[in-house]
C-alpha cells in the first residue's frame, strides 16, 4: 500500500537528462531549450498535486551509493520509488554500474522499493537500435543481480523515453499509476464508462503534466495518447478564450471536437486538476445525452473517491 504523499527520487549520472525531464514535465520548458541547462548539484524538488499527491525529488549525479552515509539512509527511508535515467547515447556502462551499486544498497535497505530505469534520449537513436539498446541494458542488468543474488529483492522496469515526444509522459504516467493505491477502482470506473456509452478509449489526466493516473483495460498506443494528450492543449487554450467573470465562470471545462477519420474527442474537466479524455465513434457521440449521463457518474465516483482518500489520512483522535 503506497503512503497518503510518495516521494520519487530522480536519480543518474550527470548530463543523463534528469533536469531536462524534471524541467519539460512539470515547468512546461521546450525540449530545445534544455540544452542550456546546467548540472544540477543539490537536491531539487517538484510536487504533483493530483489525485495522489506526490514529491519528485531529483538527486545531485555525484551522489555515490557506494559510500552509504547516515544522510543517505535517511533519504532512502522516505522514498517510495525511485527513477534512474540512463543516457541511451552515452557509453552506458559507468551508469550501469553507478545503477548496480544503487540496486544492491536497495536490495539490503530496501528490498521490494520500486526502481523504474529509464533509457533515455533515444530520439537519436533508430528503431532497431532502440530496442537493441533496451535488450543489452536489461540483460546486464538482471545478469548483474543474479551474479550478486539480490534478483528477487529489487522490482525493476524498463522504458524507453525522451522529452522531444510523449514517451517520458507515458513512462511516468506508469509510476504514478503504481503509487496510487486507488487504481482499480478509477481503472474499474473507466471499464465501465466506456462499456456503458460505447466509448473506445478513456483516460483520466492530471492536465498539467499530461500524465495519465488511469485508463481503461484496453491496450494504450502511443498515437491515441499522444491524440488525447494534444487535445488537452487545445482544450485548454480554447477555455481561456472565456471571460473568468462571465456567465462561464465555475463551470466544469469540457470540450468537444471530430477528428477527419470520424472519431470524436470529448474532455470534461474532474477534481483537482483533472480532466476525463475519451475517444468514440461518431454513432456513439449521437447518443451523447447517455454519454453525459454516465460521466457525471464517474464524476460523482471520483469525488466519493478522493474524499475516502482525504478521510483516511486524518489521524484519529486520542
Amino acid at each position: 500500500m503506497s503512503p497518503a504523499n510518495p516521494t520519487v527520487f530522480i536519480m543518474g549520472l550527470r548530463r543523463s537528462g534528469k533536469s531536462s525531464i524534471r524541467k519539460v514535465v512539470f515547468y512546461d520548458m521546450q525540449p530545445l531549450d534544455t540544452l542550456y541547462i546546467e548540472s544540477t548539484s543539490t537536491t531539487t524538488s517538484v510536487q504533483l498535486e493530483s489525485f495522489t499527491d506526490i514529491t519528485f525529488q531529483e538527486l545531485p549525479g555525484q551522489l555515490n551509493m557506494f559510500e552509504p552515509t547516515p544522510e543517505t539512509d535517511r533519504l532512502f527511508q522516505e522514498v517510495d520509488a525511485l527513477i534512474y535515467v540512463i543516457d541511451a547515447q552515452d557509453e552506458y556502462l559507468h551508469a550501469l554500474a553507478n545503477l548496480q551499486g544503487i540496486l544492491e544498497y536497495v536490495a539490503e535497505h530496501r528490498p521490494g522499493l520500486q526502481v523504474e530505469v529509464f533509457i533515455h534520449k533515444v530520439d537519436g537513436l533508430s528503431d532497431d537500435f532502440r530496442l537493441d539498446t533496451r535488450r543489452d541494458i536489461e540483460q546486464r542488468v538482471n545478469d548483474e543481480l543474479i551474479d550478486a543474488d539480490i534478483e528477487n529483492q529489487v522490482s525493476l522496469s524498463f522504458h524507453l523515453t525522451s522529452i522531444f515526444d510523449h514517451s517520458i509522459y507515458e513512462a511516468l504516467s506508469l509510476v504514478i499509476q503504481k503509487l496510487t493505491p486507488e487504481l482499480p477502482q478509477l481503472e474499474n470506473m473507466l471499464n465501465l464508462l466506456c462499456q456503458h456509452s460505447g466509448i473506445d478509449k478513456a483516460f483520466l489526466f492530471d492536465v498539467r503534466s499530461k500524465m495519465y493516473l488511469a485508463t481503461d483495460s484496453s491496450p494504450v498506443d502511443i498515437q491515441t495518447y499522444e491524440v488525447c494528450s494534444d487535445f488537452i492543449d487545445v482544450a485548454v487554450d480554447l477555455d481561456n478564450l472565456y471571460d473568468s467573470s462571465g456567465p462561464e465562470a465555475g463551470r466544469p471545462m469540457l470540450c468537444t471536437s471530430i477528428l477527419n477519420n470520424g472519431v470524436v474527442l470529448y474532455l470534461r474537466q474532474m477534481i483537482r486538476g483533472l480532466s476525463l479524455v475519451y475517444l468514440m465513434r461518431r454513432e456513439s457521440a449521437q447518443k451523447l445525452a447517455l454519454v453525459e449521463y454516465n460521466t457525471d457518474l464517474v464524476a460523482e465516483g471520483l469525488e466519493k473517491l478522493y474524499a475516502a482518500k482525504r478521510k483516511s489520512r486524518i489521524p484519529a483522535a486520542s
